[in-house]
């Protein structure tokens, strides 16, 4: 019978990280394990505030999408899924200037628990605009969740009920967000050094 080697002990994260895909590097803001503890602390607290109801989970594309699936596996109420994106488009008039914001596909709201789903935060002026159009159908009731609130950025006073980090100034990549189309992938968020 041959013995196995014993497991070499892992070394802990670098603060600093190179990105495979594009060799560029990455500080850690914040790390896998700390994003995993607040997802299911603000699971608990969603279980709790939904306890006996059906939580209709809308994320908002793309930043959103490895926050809501992280964050509806640690739902234990009944959940139905949903995604929309926004699409805006600036048109002139004549004289006025208009912005036309437009959600594809629309949201279903009349009667239903919302919780609607961003990865960030900043302005507020989407988030603001979507609720207001879902509020008009008369939904049981609608709440926010964020990843990240760049509260010091918004423009429009708009209610996050469920908020994973609050961060100022700082542009991340990871867990969902993006630039250029890359670095969703990563487990940890990171700013680029």
């Amino acid at each position: 019978m041959k013995k196995r080697a014993a497991a070499k002990p892992r070394k802990a994260p670098s603060k600093i990280r190179t990105a495979a895909s594009s060799g560029a590097r990455l500080k850690v803001v914040v790390s896998e394990k700390d994003i995993h503890k607040r997802v299911r602390e603000l699971a608990r607290q969603i279980n709790k505030d939904y306890a006996g109801k059906t939580l209709h989970v809308v994320g908002i594309l793309e930043n959103c999408f490895v926050f809501m699936a992280d964050l509806v596996r640690a739902l234990t109420i009944p959940v139905v899924c949903s995604f929309v994106r926004s699409q805006v488009r600036d048109s002139d008039s004549g004289l006025v200037a208009m912005r036309e914001i437009m959600y594809i596909p629309p949201v279903k709201a009349t009667g239903k628990d919302l919780l609607l789903v961003e990865g960030v935060l900043q302005s507020g002026i989407t988030l603001d605009h979507l609720c207001q159009t879902l509020l008009a159908q008369q939904p049981a009731s609608l709440r926010t969740a964020t990843l990240l609130d760049k509260s010091d950025e918004r423009r429009v006073d708009v209610p996050v009920d469920y908020s994973g980090f609050q961060l100022s100034g700082r542009f991340l990549v990871g867990y969902g967000l993006g630039y250029q189309e890359q670095y969703r992938n990563l487990p940890y968020l990171a700013r680029m050094a």
